[in-house]
């Protein structure tokens, strides 16, 4: 476990028996050379005493939000800026419920509002309320806010039913945690290009070319590569997004602008195509306004097809990625694509459906790899958080170059 030694954790102890079980995840992390801090809220507080844990963290346990003697140190900020990784176990479905919905009343939930590190949570409930159709929606939220779920388990629990709500064991816990400071560790080595959002094409000084792109996809991959250590650079078209502080950002409005940046930025580990480039520019800029009452034609030219020209580059990143809006015929389509292109793999989505792509928060993806020993892939419609997070995994995993 040499890549959780010396990593600062900062342990969430909510209300629920499973907290017996975060004792013997303290002691562990204690033996690992981690240094543990903790907050245990106040129904925490009926299962386990702040006196126990202090004998194991040999740190002080934080309970109140408001504390005279720590004013002057905001409790809610410095923990999480002091900590590598912020870990709630066991998270109860009360808790769950409180943090999906933006809650803050409490030290334990204002510290998770307040992070800027990796949240893991580790649920702990009855089978029934696991199951139950507003937790299943608080999940899926916290998922979609960049959060990790670490179980629960399928069990006996202690009200004597049977099924899936038990704590993740804290061997796994544990082993979860070094298996992401270790991919962390590998990646702060490797450089990342992402291109996001809409080109605009002028026509004239009040007028362009452009398309329905929002760039969300986009940002959401370039902040999931930074949030598992890579380098990180996303070029952006014009958006409204605001993007992950530690991401480096260059803007640009065309597809040129766009191309020329890419190509300065290599070589590279990684490049991911997701913005989506005009395919035509206006031949001749107009200096003037066009007049409403002129009949106009425009003249164009084909715009620079970035994803080729970087998959067939001598400085081709040792991966490419391109994505695919189809709107019919997506399979053949992206296929197409991925062979004539000559990258890595392809991102597919259909941007026919209303509910997903185009200015939605939501995407749905299908993978083709142009290595024909790796099956193609489905991602199935969620957050476009969700989706980014899976790909990067799936990215990480499938490709050698990233498992050396």
């Amino acid at each position: 476990m040499k890549f959780l030694e010396n990593k600062k954790i900062l342990i969430i102890i909510t209300g629920g028996i499973a907290a017996y079980k975060t004792l013997d995840l303290i002691r562990k992390l204690s033996k690992l050379n981690c240094e543990i801090k903790t907050i245990l809220t106040k129904s925490g507080k009926e299962f386990v005493t702040p006196l126990s844990i202090t004998s194991l963290s040999k740190n002080k346990v934080y309970t109140d939000l408001f504390s005279v003697e720590n004013e002057s140190e905001m409790d809610h900020i410095s923990l999480s800026r002091w900590s590598d990784l912020i870990l709630v176990a066991p998270a109860s479905s009360n808790f769950l419920t409180k943090i999906s919905n933006g809650f803050s009343d409490d030290l334990a939930s204002t510290v998770i509002k307040a992070s800027d590190k990796k949240v893991f949570l580790c649920p702990a409930m009855n089978v029934r309320m696991w199951e139950h159709a507003s937790n299943k929606q608080n999940i899926n939220t916290l998922k979609s806010y960049g959060y990790r779920i670490l179980g629960p388990e399928i069990g006996e629990m202690a009200c004597g039913e049977f099924g899936e709500g038990k704590m993740l064991e804290v061997d796994e816990i544990i082993n979860q945690l070094e298996i992401y400071f270790k991919q962390i560790s590998k990646n702060k080595k490797l450089k990342a290009i992402v291109t996001a959002g809409p080109t605009q094409e002028l026509i004239d000084p009040v007028r362009f070319i452009t398309n329905r792109s929002s760039g969300k996809q986009g940002y959401e991959i370039a902040n999931s590569l930074v949030e598992n250590g890579f380098d990180t650079t996303l070029i952006s078209g014009p958006t409204n997004l605001k993007p992950n502080d530690n991401l480096k950002l260059i803007k640009v409005k065309t597809g040129e602008e766009m191309h020329k940046k890419t190509m300065e930025l290599l070589p590279c580990d990684l490049a991911i195509f997701t913005a989506a480039v005009s395919d035509f520019k206006i031949k001749k800029f107009n200096k003037e306004k066009i007049k409403k009452n002129k009949d106009q034609s425009f003249d164009l030219d084909l715009n620079p097809d970035i994803l080729e020209l970087v998959s067939k580059s001598n400085k081709k990143p040792k991966i490419v990625v391109g994505f695919a809006a189809e709107s019919e015929n997506l399979f053949d389509n992206a296929r197409s694509k991925l062979e004539k292109k000559g990258c890595d793999l392809i991102v597919a989505n259909d941007v026919s459906n209303n509910e997903i792509g185009f200015e939605s928060d939501f995407n749905e993806v299908h993978l083709f790899y142009k290595d024909k020993n790796i099956d193609d892939e489905k991602i199935p419609k969620n957050f476009k958080s969700v989706i980014a997070d899976e790909l990067i995994k799936k990215i990480t995993n499938k490709f050698n170059f990233f498992n050396d």
